[in-house]
């Protein structure tokens, strides 16, 4: 109960903060003050369980760098003896220990590329283990810790690096792939003193090293003569519905299918025992709102398993208990992350962690006997923690945002509501830091991307593309609603907006609005609209169908589907949720009806536009369409293009601009003086 008490001993010293106190520290949530948050990952314990790696990245802006580095870290598991490990002054990343625990294995771009390296834990400078001229990607152990395993993209030819001299660099679409392949390189130097990497998968197919959907990883047998992967048929994000995973066997290099279905399998993990390897399967056929099952195969037969439902059908698979007994996984359930462990013979679910707290990035060690997670609250900073396996009990191990200033933050709390058809819709109210009770206050409406994403627990001071801290601090309400079609509420509700963007989702979210307002929370003539993704779309939907709000962001927004679906790196995407492609007849109507750009006409709010200059999920001309479409109009617009940035934005700088550009929007049209 450690976590447990300490978190709750933090969040009463919050919940008691006079207001007098608040009055004075309200203002000190900036943006600025947002990028000094530093962001946890990778938190691995040894194989003995007695330390703990992790990494922490900061954000770096001089005169010539914007990025965010990481360096490497090693604690003891009971929380002592915190030891920066690495100080490059690029990123180090993805720690993992050696079988015997001298080691750490990680990932560099020091060099130039991102190259494999390990590290003596007892002390000494990091050795460099590949020279490559593409990248390393993903990597792994093998058992006796005498190889690595590691994915990297293929490396331009002779002849490509020709045609780019000579300007003769033209490139075909959907051919001649760069695919990702599976190579090992011994972790000592041959007679010669060198290490040479071999290929082990040279089939027309590319490793899928993505999180999910469809994506996948590798994993070595415990026997150390074969490696589970998962592969699909092009690096292009739209191929993942034919990820597929096979077995390669290491010393002859010869593959063979392990599961291959009109399914996608991916994250496959061998069983200690070696008998079994566990598996991510989705729906048959794969639909992108993403429906996911646990499989157990066995090895010797190729016979499937196919687990119990989860209770979100989105489990993310952690790894196996030591006896091969079980499967612990992590799912969002409502706002929150649980970790649980599955009975294989049994199906039988039980839940090891289910508290107050968000819990992500969960981690089992090599010996199944203890996790690595990163914990956080709405007011709370992450830091890292590991817990036996045995039990989950978490023990605070860094202290990486102990330098944040003790400033107020304002109340969290999950609100519900019901929407016009009855489906109760749940979301998350934050109060401006010094809410007086019955006053009402601006309203800030936030929208999720995905649409399959979700609003969880996360602390609000963490630095993106909207500042929800300082908002908070400038005494606006922020409303995050949770709509039909989000994760954390199961199957049905996920693909309840089938057909239906812009239709019962703005339903669900006006009355999540219109529940705030009568809470006496907000005031009506006071509200702004924001969203990034599918959340920039329901924002652009949003000003094409009410005047309620008075200013409007839209980040990264598809505004028309028919071009969207001709330009995105997902061109199966909308087809999926609408039923058809935008020239058959039976959809035609819907993606001209549910395209922002077709209801543009008579929109009044004052708008800004964000878009990244470099995304090719939601390409920067679907920004275009709909600011071109305000502007015609003499709609008071303005559209913000951030140079390099993909989907998500990466650089600190930019991600500042963006920040700061929607507190000025909302400050300045919902008329907030503090």
């Amino acid at each position: 109960m450690r976590l447990v008490v300490a978190l709750l001993v933090v969040l009463a010293m919050f919940e008691s903060t006079s207001s007098t106190e608040a009055q004075t520290t309200r203002a000190s949530w900036t943006p600025e003050l947002m990028l000094q948050v530093r962001r946890i990952a990778s938190v691995r314990p040894s194989p003995d369980a007695k330390r703990v790696a992790y990494t922490v990245a900061e954000a770096v802006m001089t005169d010539d760098r914007s990025e965010f580095v990481s360096q490497i870290w090693i604690a003891n598991a009971d929380g002592s003896g915190a030891t920066q490990m690495t100080f490059a002054t690029k990123s180090s990343t993805n720690p993992i220990w050696s079988p015997n625990g001298k080691w750490l294995a990680f990932t560099s771009d020091r060099s130039g590329k991102s190259n494999l390296y390990r590290l003596r834990v007892a002390g000494g400078e990091p050795e460099q283990l590949t020279d490559v001229k593409s990248s390393v990607g993903l990597f792994a152990w093998s058992p006796d810790g005498q190889q690595i395993a590691f994915a990297m993209t293929d490396s331009l030819t002779e002849a490509d690096e020709k045609a780019n001299k000579a300007k003769n660099d033209f490139r075909w679409v959907d051919r001649d792939w760069k695919m990702d392949r599976l190579y090992v390189i011994p972790v000592e130097k041959d007679g010669q003193g060198q290490r040479t990497p071999r290929v082990l998968t040279t089939g027309n197919y590319t490793i899928a090293a993505a999180a999910r959907p469809g994506g996948g990883s590798f994993d070595w047998s415990p026997d150390g003569k074969s490696i589970v992967f998962a592969h699909r048929q092009t690096p292009n994000a739209d191929s993942w519905t034919t990820t597929d995973v096979s077995m390669v066997d290491v010393a002859s290099t010869r593959v063979s299918p392990l599961v291959a279905t009109g399914a996608a399998e991916f994250a496959p993990l061998f069983s200690p025992d070696g008998k079994s390897v566990a598996l991510i399967t989705s729906d048959n056929p794969p639909r992108w709102a993403g429906s996911y099952q646990l499989q157990v195969v066995t090895v010797a037969d190729r016979s499937v398993k196919t687990l119990a439902e989860t209770p979100d059908r989105q489990p993310t698979l952690i790894g196996w208990s030591s006896d091969s007994a079980r499967l612990f996984f992590l799912e969002t359930r409502g706002t929150l992350n649980r970790v649980s462990a599955m009975t294989v013979a049994s199906g039988q679910i039980e839940e090891l962690f289910a508290g107050r707290e968000l819990v992500r990035a969960v981690e089992l060690n090599s010996t199944a006997t203890a996790f690595g997670c990163v914990i956080e609250t709405p007011h709370v900073a992450p830091e890292a923690y590991v817990s036996p396996a045995a039990k989950f009990d978490a023990t605070q191990v860094s202290r990486a945002n102990s330098h944040l200033p003790k400033t107020s933050l304002g109340k969290v709390e999950v609100v519900k509501w019901k929407s016009f058809d009855g489906q109760l819709i749940e979301g998350l109210l934050t109060y401006p830091s010094d809410y007086v009770p019955g006053s009402r206050v601006p309203l800030l409406l936030q929208i999720h991307g995905g649409p399959m994403g979700v609003f969880i627990q996360s602390f609000l001071g963490t630095a993106g593309n909207y500042p929800n801290a300082a908002f908070s601090s400038r005494g606006f309400a922020l409303l995050q609603p949770n709509p039909r079609g989000s994760a954390g509420y199961g199957k049905a509700f996920r693909y309840s907006n089938d057909r239906d963007w812009g239709g019962g989702d703005f339903r669900d979210i006006m009355a999540g609005v219109d529940r705030v307002i009568e809470m006496g929370v907000a005031d009506p003539d006071r509200m702004g609209v924001m969203g990034w993704s599918y959340g920039g779309y329901m924002t652009s939907w949003t000003i094409t169908q009410t005047k309620r709000f008075k200013a409007a962001s839209v980040g990264a927004a598809v505004t028309n589907l028919v071009s969207f679906t001709g330009t995105a790196d997902i061109p199966g995407f909308l087809p999926d949720y609408f039923g058809g492609q935008p020239w058959d007849e039976s959809a035609a109507a819907l993606y001209r009806d549910r395209s922002p750009v077709m209801q543009a006409k008579g929109v009044t709010t004052p708008t800004l536009v964000q878009h990244g200059e470099a995304d090719v999920r939601v390409p920067v001309s679907q920004g275009y369409e709909f600011y071109n479409a305000l502007k015609q109009q003499s709609v008071p617009a303005e559209m913000l293009v951030l140079p390099r940035q993909p989907h998500g934005p990466t650089e600190p700088r930019m991600i500042l601009k963006i920040m700061q550009t929607n507190l000025e929007l909302f400050e300045k049209h919902l008329r907030v003086s503090k």
